[in-house]
């Protein structure tokens, strides 16, 4: 391989790493709460899908535009992400083995499924009514 063609390589990298922290960074700052305040997960007598992640996880970093798309497009449920590295105790007290997770719960905030690994959009939309909860739109 070239030296040029080497440079233009891991030039290329080093954008892409950049430009995907920048994205992690706009979307984790997005509609999600990214500090629970109490140990409470209940919001304003909502649903909640909570999402246990960290930064550094592939899987979590892809799962965390979905969380915000479903934030933005509809009302049944409120959507949450805690950061298992910046809060171990709290992450610790949801006894996450594997990242991500997701944990539903219901209004009063108790669990009602749990899923872990990436979870698509659809898939997400699809357990919310085998719950019982429609998931309509915020428009």
């Amino acid at each position: 391989m070239k030296q040029t063609t080497r440079n233009y390589l891991v030039l290329g990298l080093i954008v892409a790493a950049v430009v995907g922290m920048m994205m992690f960074n706009r979307v984790r700052s997005g509609n999600l709460a990214a500090d629970l305040a109490d140990d409470s997960i209940v919001a304003g007598g909502k649903p909640v899908l909570l999402q246990l992640g960290a930064h550094w996880c592939p899987p979590c970093r892809k799962q965390l535009p979905v969380m915000v798309e479903l934030g933005h497009e509809q009302d049944a449920f409120s959507t949450a992400y805690l950061d298992v590295d910046e809060h171990p105790d709290k992450a610790r007290g949801y006894g996450v083995s594997s990242i991500p997770t997701l944990i539903f719960f219901d209004a009063e905030g108790s669990e009602l499924f749990r899923h872990v690994g990436f979870f698509p959009k659809d898939e997400i939309l699809t357990q919310w009514k085998q719950l019982g909860i429609n998931p309509s739109s915020a428009q």
